[in-house]
């Protein structure tokens, strides 16, 4: 009687064994399922509307008068929409490149193991803590003339002294590298001292030893090996360039008359406020092409590390 109830208990738990882990082996999914079904829907669902919006004549309303590439080609000779990619090439390149730089130099200056670098690395930090709305009022503050830099130079006696980028259409477009320059470099430093502190002692020493001076050692030996951080932030840096809009807004707020405007900002006017739905949909692909041209490589390179690694 015990030999029968022991193997019914037997078979019983066999069974139930198949049960078990095919419910452990699905309930991620159903766990994840809903965020998956969500970002499907809202995000890339999203992205194939704007692009069949991009391809119709839609105006205030979205429409389904298909026109092809028309509004693509409308965008090819708009000339805000060219002032606004002139105007991204040049933010694009003096933020990141000057990002890079700042952000290597104050790495560099606190892998030197100084006093207090617990709060000098905070306080670099702390900007990147700050939405680009906040750091673009305060920018605004300080850049106009008759409130900022300009007047209090001049209370000093300097009646002469010029600072006025910000209502200068030639020059606005600078007042975006000089806020977003200030708000990033600390995060970039982050990056660099993150690969600093990861590079092994004994290449330094024996760089020392062989009489190499200190900056000849980070140029030759300790940037080099920081060629993934460096790749890494070039690309954080890009996307964040591309997808720039609350600090224009903030800011400069596209102007004066559009001389700031970046491809973001182009797509928000036209699509929001001047009823150009198709046209601004049509911007919105090539700033997501855009996007797309700088992750690939990206994720390319990720992914092609972690298989040799």
């Amino acid at each position: 009687m015990s030999t029968v109830s022991s193997s019914t208990r037997t078979s019983r738990v066999a069974v139930g064994r198949p049960a078990r882990a095919r419910l452990q082996a699905w309930l991620p999914r159903l766990v994840l399922s809903p965020s998956i079904a969500i970002s499907l829907f809202f995000v890339y669902g999203f992205m194939l509307w704007t692009f069949i919006l991009s391809l119709t004549n839609s105006r205030m309303l979205p429409s389904y008068d298909f026109v092809g590439f028309a509004q693509y080609g409308r965008l090819m000779v708009n000339e805000r929409w060219w002032v606004a990619s002139t105007n991204l090439v040049v933010f694009g390149a003096l933020f990141v490149g000057i990002c890079l730089v700042v952000g290597a130099l104050l790495a560099i200056l606190l892998d030197q193991r100084i006093r207090q670098e617990g709060a000098l690395r905070t306080l670099y930090l702390y900007p990147m803590a700050l939405s680009f709305i906040v750091t673009g009022v305060v920018w605004k503050w300080l850049l106009n003339p008759s409130l900022g830099i300009q007047a209090m130079v001049r209370s000093w006696g300097f009646e002469s002294f010029t600072f006025d980028w910000l209502i200068n259409p030639d020059m606005a477009v600078y007042t975006l590298v000089i806020a977003a320059v200030w708000q990033a470099s600390g995060f970039v430093m982050a990056l660099f001292l993150a690969g600093l502190r990861g590079i092994d002692d004994s290449i330094i020493k024996a760089a020392q030893l062989d009489g190499a001076s200190l900056p000849r050692i980070y140029l030759r030996v300790v940037i080099p090996c920081l060629r993934p951080v460096v790749f890494s932030a070039v690309m954080i840096l890009a996307h964040i360039a591309i997808k720039s809009f609350d600090l224009v807004v903030a800011l400069t707020g596209g102007g004066p008359g559009y001389a700031s405007d970046l491809p973001a900002t182009f797509m928000y006017a036209h699509a929001f406020t001047r009823a150009q739905i198709g046209l601004g949909s049509a911007s919105a692909m090539l700033m997501l092409g855009g996007v797309l041209a700088i992750l690939i490589p990206y994720l390319y390179s990720e992914l092609r590390s972690r298989k040799h690694g």
